[in-house]
């Protein structure tokens, strides 16, 4: 992986910069590290029934894009790389309206609020009307925006790629505050989305650092460290947070690559218990567990009170997965191949497993109830039916 990093970092300096070298190590470079695992035969003990699948428009494979798709009622709100915005039927897969924003879109989708929001490679966050795909509001951002943002209570919150976070109105766009961080020489390419938990935003940083900002003055209440990075040179010693963070309403759950995962009080930042565990992607909770995938494609279920091991998962070695979701009774988990894997949630055992297409997913799955909705790098999505 280091030497691998190296020889991006070595292209960045033969192009001129790269963005000043960051966020330049989410893509292709990092997808063959080790040549995936073969997937090996097994008997589903569970029947899944694609129930639709449809393309979004030209998708971007080569972008290293993590474009997560969002549910807001019936409907299933998706972006593609190539500028397309679609409202699709969450039931029949049928459209239901699409915009053509023209703009390099580079974040995954939010929805609530009779918004649908999304960030564009250039810097900006389009809203749309959710019923009708009318243009509400642009407001201009400091740079790439790659996250899916955060809506509630009446704001929209966005993470770019510099380091700042900021908070909109719901209503018209206007800005209340913004928050800035600043990010390390190098980093992942990617960011992790806003977690809103009560009156606060959590923000994962590339520096390792979760951070608790208030959402009514925009300042930071606390900021915890997940990876502090060992080693020689700047490459051996990069950290980032750049996956889902998660909650339970009092405590926060997050992992990170070059650090591990840990469990936070939201309320004051204190650790409440820390494992080891290096991941790109970033937490799944369901009750009382915790899933995660690994940077070497190991699949771990910890217990959220005190981070004891439940079970691990080997067979998906270095297949580049990516966050997983839990649908009922099955952890759901994508790989670089377009295979889409549904674990036990009790053993880890395999259960079933599907094929979207041929490249990587590298978007977190949605769930809605028992269907899995699954967007794919080359621009298509899926739902698939978990049982009868």
């Amino acid at each position: 992986m280091r030497r691998l990093l190296l020889i991006a970092l070595g292209t960045c300096v033969a192009l001129g910069g790269c963005d000043t070298f960051r966020n330049v190590f989410r893509g292709s470079s990092r997808d063959n590290v080790e040549p995936p695992v073969e997937l090996t035969a097994f008997a589903p003990s569970v029947a899944v029934q694609r129930l639709w699948q449809r393309s979004l428009g030209k998708g971007a494979p080569k972008a290293g894009l993590k474009q997560d798709p969002a549910i807001l009622g019936n409907r299933v709100f998706a972006a593609d790389g190539g500028g397309a915005l679609v409202a699709i039927d969450a039931g029949t897969g049928n459209e239901v309206w699409q915009v053509d924003t023209g703009l390099r879109l580079g974040s995954g989708v939010a929805a609530g609020e009779g918004l649908v929001v999304v960030g564009t490679l250039d810097g900006k966050l389009l809203a749309f009307d959710a019923d009708d795909g009318k243009s509400r509001w642009t407001a201009q951002l400091s740079s790439e925006a790659l996250a899916a943002p955060a809506i509630t209570d009446g704001l929209v919150v966005a993470r770019t790629v510099d380091g700042r976070a900021y908070a909109f109105e719901v209503e018209d766009g206007s800005r209340k505050w913004v928050f800035d961080r600043g990010v390390p020489l190098l980093t992942l390419r990617g960011n992790s989305s806003p977690l809103i938990v009560g009156d606060r935003a959590l923000l994962g940083y590339d520096n390792g650092k979760l951070v608790a900002v208030d959402l009514d003055k925009g300042t930071a209440e606390w900021e915890q460290t997940l990876a502090s990075g060992e080693g020689r040179s700047d490459i051996d010693r990069t950290v980032d947070i750049d996956g889902e963070i998660v909650s339970d309403g009092t405590r926060a759950y997050a992992v990170a690559f070059g650090g591990g995962a840990m469990a936070i009080e939201v309320a004051s930042g204190r650790i409440l218990w820390s494992r080891e565990l290096n991941a790109y992607g970033g937490v799944a909770l369901s009750g009382e567990s915790l899933f995660i995938a690994d940077a070497e494609g190991v699949v771990w279920a910890l217990n959220a009170g005190d981070g004891r091991v439940l079970w691990k998962k080997e067979g998906l070695g270095f297949r580049g997965l990516g966050t997983p979701a839990v649908v009922g009774e099955h952890v759901v988990v994508a790989d670089l191949e377009g295979y889409v894997h549904w674990l036990k949630v009790s053993n880890g055992e395999f259960a079933a497993r599907e094929r979207l297409g041929k490249t990587r997913v590298r978007a977190t799955p949605l769930v809605a109830g028992n269907v899995t909705y699954i967007v794919g790098s080359e621009g298509d999505i899926a739902a698939y039916r978990v049982g009868s």
